[in-house]
């Protein structure tokens, strides 16, 4: 298994320090609390003090993970913050204000891991591997540098990162790395039956209901290539979904044979929207989430925009059909 080992210049810090603040980006995703509450506990075990700190709460479906219970949340910095910590660790966050904590965090050392493309490396030590299948393949490599054994619970953790990001390996990063990691973790005593069930088996009501309000918006364009849907606030109060009842949404439209881009764009205020893209194959998304302010990875990105869903809308599926008319050049003069 080819794996891009982490630098001496992040190694050092993690030796030499002692205590730590652990961060991710805005609405964590599984590969981001999984990826926190793993690294917590591996420095914990290396005889570190570890606090992971998010902005926002963590989901209710991985709420079941070991360390959950921890996670400070929210602006207001934990007790001790930032005199008592020789350093913060931001995972997965291509740019520091990803984490809704940049004013905060200026105030103190950050170390910066992360697997997304274009980040701006602004730490004081940068591993960045856009290869990585998840940031929790990183965190196990870095465990492993460190000699560090992973327990069950800890083996866990870093599993549902992965089926998280692999969208339970169907993805194009489920690489031979991703599925050498599942398999070592499997063998550290991580629970796949346990980790499917929370992730794909523990809908609410009213996830299902919103899920019925948005493919009644579902529109397809270019010849069926790209499909898009709404997520409006009307939809939220009529089906009583809550902003985790989104998870796993933007799949269903991708989930048509024809369909190859997908823009997922949901209502968040009267001043705009926030879009989530997803991709099959070469379309790269994530060029068109950086030229509107945002990142991500090939084939799933995201980024917000000013205005109304249905102007956000026209815009998604010009793009969208664009980056597909690319996509179309390219393979015909490969040809």
């Amino acid at each position: 298994m080819t794996r891009i080992n982490p630098p001496d210049p992040l190694l050092l810090p993690l030796c030499e320090g002692e205590r730590f603040v652990i961060t991710s980006h805005l609405n964590p995703d599984g590969d981001a609390v999984g990826s926190s509450l793993a690294l917590a506990r591996l420095l914990r075990r290396f005889g570190k003090v570890a606090q992971v700190w998010l902005h926002d709460p963590v989901p209710a479906m991985f709420r079941q993970l070991a360390g959950s219970d921890r996670v400070h949340v929210g602006s207001e910095a934990p007790a001790g913050f930032p005199g008592n910590y020789d350093a913060a660790i931001a995972l997965e966050c291509p740019s520091l204000s990803r984490s809704g904590l940049e004013e905060a965090l200026g105030a103190i050392d950050v170390l910066n891991i992360d697997h997304h493309l274009g980040n701006e490396s602004y730490g004081i030590a940068n591993w960045v591997d856009s290869s990585a299948p998840a940031l929790g393949e990183m965190i196990q490599t870095l465990a492993e540098k460190l000699k560090i054994p992973l327990d069950p619970d800890t083996a866990t953790c870093l599993l549902v990162a992965l089926v998280s990001d692999t969208g339970g390996f169907r993805f194009s990063n489920s690489s031979d790395r991703a599925f050498d990691a599942a398999a070592e973790l499997v063998r550290k005593g991580a629970r796949p039956q346990q980790i499917s069930q929370w992730l794909y088996e523990s809908r609410t009501e009213a996830s299902l209901r919103l899920l019925q309000e948005m493919l009644g918006s579902l529109e397809l364009d270019c010849s069926g290539r790209v499909g898009t849907a709404l997520l409006t606030r009307e939809m939220f109060e009529r089906s009583g979904a809550t902003h985790e009842d989104t998870e796993g949404l933007v799949d269903f439209p991708r989930s048509i044979a024809t369909v190859e881009a997908v823009g997922l764009i949901r209502e968040i205020d009267d001043q705009g929207v926030k879009v989530s893209l997803r991709s099959r194959d070469r379309v790269n998304v994530e060029e068109i989430a950086r030229r509107n302010g945002g990142g991500g990875h090939r084939n799933a990105a995201g980024f917000r925009l000013a205005g109304s869903a249905a102007d956000a809308r026209t815009t998604v599926v010009k793009e969208l059909t664009q980056a597909l008319e690319k996509h179309d050049a390219q393979r015909s003069s490969a040809g």
